[in-house]
């Protein structure tokens, strides 16, 4: 495993990281959940992330319940969590969802931390930014929770430039702790604000990445091309909305057009993909998903193929896919 500074902090994520969103729970159990972070721990993956908002507080309560059969010394793993959304389960109560005003984000943080059973979160993220809330306050709260020892950094998760650099700007004035990492959205499809929204932010405030999505929700492993398959992520019902952007006939062409160059390479299409994120210097850290080991063992693969990206295979990935990127 290759491990990378989280931006300008002195913490080192692997390059690779496991995520719970769509699994946990929906497809993923505590058994299934602790035999993946167990193979992925044994493979040198320390950073596992999660949410509030993955399957209604559900995702956190699984992935705690194995991280106490594990045992892990605590300093050799990190785990992060991010608020906005709320819980469902908890009721629609105005202060209670889609905001990050203090009472929430206070409250928030403690029902993670009994969910994972947890004295501290070592990352937590604003998961989306709330237009609603001075973003003073959230400043605020969120340094304050790093203070009270609940958190050990924060960040942002799919905020624009000018709204982080303002956070960053209000706590560098205040004395406060600042933001330290965003969790963008981030693949062969859906590049401009990685590569060229944040560009600034890499050197001006240090910001580290800890993307999402690099497989585009399994589009970029080829198993789209011929419709939806049974079983799939995009065969949930609750994973409805990405339906029309796994089937898009275009990007799906790319998609065939992209297989020779994995095979020359001596990989499959979702290794190609998870190595062309990690190429990219400013990503601290691609967090994978996975439902069962053999997945989690492919991705892990990828790490093998970065050496093969020369300029040359970059350029023909390039003009396959970005035509189509946004």
């Amino acid at each position: 495993m290759q491990y990378r500074r989280l931006g300008r902090s002195g913490l080192r994520v692997s390059t690779l990281s496991l995520g719970s969103w769509v699994t946990y729970h929906n497809q993923v159990d505590t058994g299934q959940a602790r035999e993946m972070l167990a193979a992925a721990f044994d493979a040198g993956v320390n950073f596992f992330d999660n949410a509030e908002a993955y399957a209604g507080g559900r995702s956190e309560e699984i992935m705690g319940a194995a991280f106490k059969q594990l045992a892990w010394p605590r300093l050799n793993y990190i785990v992060s969590t991010k608020f906005f959304w709320g819980l469902d389960r908890e009721g629609d109560a105005v202060n209670r969802k889609d905001t990050l005003n203090r009472k929430y984000l206070m409250q928030a943080m403690d029902g993670s931390l009994k969910r994972m059973g947890l004295d501290h979160i070592d990352l937590i993220y604003c998961h989306r930014p709330d237009p609603h809330t001075p973003v003073e306050e959230t400043v605020c709260a969120m340094s304050d929770l790093i203070t009270q020892g609940k958190a050990l950094y924060w960040g942002t998760s799919e905020w624009s430039a000018a709204d982080i650099r303002a956070a960053w700007e209000i706590a560098e004035r205040h004395h406060l702790h600042k933001p330290v990492m965003e969790q963008p959205q981030y693949h062969l499809f859906h590049r401009r604000r990685v590569e060229q929204e944040y560009a600034r932010l890499y050197e001006d405030i240090g910001l580290g990445l800890t993307t999402w999505s690099p497989l585009a929700s399994g589009l970029l492993t080829g198993k789209y091309k011929n419709g939806v398959p049974e079983g799939s992520r995009g065969a949930l019902e609750n994973m409805a909305f990405l339906r029309d952007g796994l089937t898009h006939p275009a990007k799906n062409q790319a998609v065939a057009k992209l297989e020779p160059i994995a095979a020359d390479l001596g990989c499959s299409l979702a290794q190609l993909a998870l190595a062309w994120v990690a190429k990219n210097p400013r990503v601290s850290t691609v967090i994978t998903g996975a439902s069962h080991i053999e997945q989690l063992q492919a991705n892990l693969g990828a790490l093998a193929v970065l050496d093969k990206l020369t300029p040359e295979v970059m350029g023909q990935i390039d003009t396959l896919c970005v035509p189509l990127a946004d």
